[in-house]
């Protein structure tokens, strides 16, 4: 099936988006820099880590505050886009270190639970790296800007580094 315009032209918008293909970049690398921290600190290579929830730092911090950060310099920091971006970022950064984390210490908490205290005894341990302590959403939250901002200033879109690089995507 031959794509259509209309479809072309929604994956060239797409490629040319900046600010989403900066914040996704700022969150990959952040994931894949919890397999450093693992390496560094715990001396063991443990590539599931980058499945993971959890860990220093925080990649949801790097992703929402790397798409803040980035429509702040594309729209203006005065801007209704950014305000809601940083919105969100805060409710995301409060729910990683808040919710999510207290989460995680219920779920070590009835992992603790003998089999007996259940009618029926629980398959699989519960989850408990779930969220995050306040320095590993703070280094998330300064790891996103970090690379979406030189990102947007100096490379910009993958489209148009693919023009920059001479190919031709349509």
């Amino acid at each position: 099936m031959i794509p259509s315009d209309a479809t072309v032209s929604v994956w060239l918008q797409l490629l040319d988006n900046a600010v989403l293909a900066w914040a996704l970049i700022a969150c990959g690398l952040a994931q894949l820099s919890k397999l450093i921290v693992e390496l560094i600190l715990y001396r063991r290579w443990r590539p599931a880590v980058l499945l993971e929830t959890g860990g220093m730092p925080s990649s949801h911090s790097a992703l929402v505050t790397g798409a803040a950060a980035g429509l702040g310099w594309v729209m203006g920091f005065d801007s209704p886009g950014f305000a809601l971006a940083a919105t969100v970022a805060f409710v995301v950064m409060y729910d990683a270190s808040g919710v999510r984390r207290a989460a995680g210490f219920t779920a070590a908490r009835v992992n603790l639970l003998p089999a007996e205290a259940w009618p029926t005894p629980p398959e699989n341990l519960l989850k408990e790296s779930l969220g995050h302590s306040r320095m590993q959403v703070l280094v998330g939250s300064l790891f996103g800007p970090a690379v979406a901002l030189p990102g947007l200033v100096f490379v910009g879109s993958p489209l148009h580094l693919t023009q920059l690089l001479g190919l031709s995507l349509g």
